[in-house]
């Protein structure tokens, strides 16, 4: 076993860069062959003087039998030869020799814990992605072996452990074998990945959406009956200038002195995400919904739940016009309630709770006025 340096030349300049690789010579015949264990990328940063202790260190590591004196490396390249040595045992394990034993008895006391991962959670998570046919989609969208690596670690890392990509990148080398399972090495990631298969994932959100939405469609036949949306709007620190849609508005979170962003999501009445979307973060908010609506194409008498922020009068307007049927909070200031004609629906010691149904003859919608004792006490 040795490492071997590879020029290689750019497609576009024609510039050339190193690649190495773990290289194995086998006998075949009455030839000798050389054999790629691994590809340590372009990226490999072992000094060459290290390199036939890391390649005797690795060999040792997937001896089956202990080694009467171990080779004793630094910590740090003893880190890169175990994560070297349980790749290449994971690549073996997936093609088994024709008619080798594939059930052994293993004595437990005799095994040795090395670089312990969570594996339950990533594995489920793993499952429901392939189920969705989410690498699938991702390969059809032009993301290569690495981006899709990338996107599938951003995906399930917010799935189990939800983080910023600057944390989920340390989650990704040092606790999760979501890379053992996917057989991508994690540890010699860059971070930057991470953030760049964040923007690609945006980029190409409203395809992903779609092909998703329709997936989950057909293996839990919902429909669509009801719509859920709303909106909220984060902050950024910073003056955040380089950002395109960050604008000055009032904040949900109490930082109106910062620059926001505005999140738009839509769901099914069976909790599915149908669509998102970003505005600036001074959109008024009932400015959002006809645009977001036209974009679902749903069938005309689905019913609409919003809430008072976007519950105006020309959004009522719109929604009748468009044959949706609707849920809202009312805006209106004037309000009809006559305690005489409510119906006690909720009762206890010190609680009451009374509804009023009101008919608009001439429109057909329907009012539902209620009083709470509690509600009163606190308003008062």
């Amino acid at each position: 076993m040795f490492i071997r340096r590879t020029t290689i030349k750019t497609r576009a300049a024609g510039e050339p860069y190193f690649t190495y690789r773990i290289v194995e010579s086998e006998r075949v015949g009455e030839r000798i062959k050389q054999r790629i264990l691994i590809n340590l990328g372009r990226h490999f940063a072992v000094p060459k003087s290290d390199w036939k202790r890391l390649c005797a260190r690795i060999e040792q590591l997937l001896d089956k039998q202990h080694s009467l004196f171990e080779i004793e490396l630094p910590e740090s390249l003893e880190q890169v030869a175990q994560r070297y040595a349980a790749q290449i045992r994971a690549d073996r394990s997936e093609t088994p020799v024709e008619g080798s034993v594939l059930y052994e008895e293993v004595d437990i006391d005799s095994l040795d814990l090395i670089r312990p991962r969570s594996a339950g959670v990533e594995h489920l998570a793993l499952h429901a992605a392939e189920q969705l046919g989410l690498t699938e989609a991702l390969r059809a969208l032009g993301f290569n072996r690495h981006q899709r690596a990338a996107a599938l670690g951003n995906i399930i890392g917010r799935m189990t452990f939800p983080a910023s990509e600057s944390a989920t990148h340390r989650w990704l080398q040092q606790t999760s074998a979501l890379g053992e399972l996917i057989h991508y090495d994690y540890e010699g990631m860059e971070a930057r990945r991470l953030y760049q298969a964040s923007d690609l994932l945006w980029k190409h959100h409203e395809a992903l959406e779609a092909q998703l939405y329709s997936t989950e469609q057909g293996l839990f036949a919902f429909d669509e009956t009801v719509m859920l949306y709303d909106l909220t709007n984060t902050f950024f620190e910073g003056e955040s200038k380089g950002n395109r849609v960050t604008e000055l508005g009032r904040s949900k979170e109490k930082r109106s002195d910062a620059p926001l962003v505005t999140l738009g999501l839509v769901l099914n009445g069976s909790g599915f995400s149908r669509t998102s979307r970003i505005f600036p973060g001074n959109t008024s908010e009932p400015e959002t919904l006809s645009l977001m609506l036209n974009e679902l194409q749903s069938q005309p008498g689905a019913i609409v739940i919003v809430d008072a922020g976007l519950a105006s009068e020309e959004n009522i307007e719109w929604l009748k016009t468009n044959g949706y049927h609707y849920l809202v909070v009312s805006r209106k200031r004037q309000r009809q309630f006559d305690a005489s004609e409510a119906v006690i629906v909720k009762e206890s010691a010190d609680q009451q709770v009374k509804v009023q149904r009101l008919v608009n003859p001439e429109s057909g919608e329907v009012e539902l006025y209620c009083h709470s004792i509690e509600r009163e006490k606190k308003e008062q």
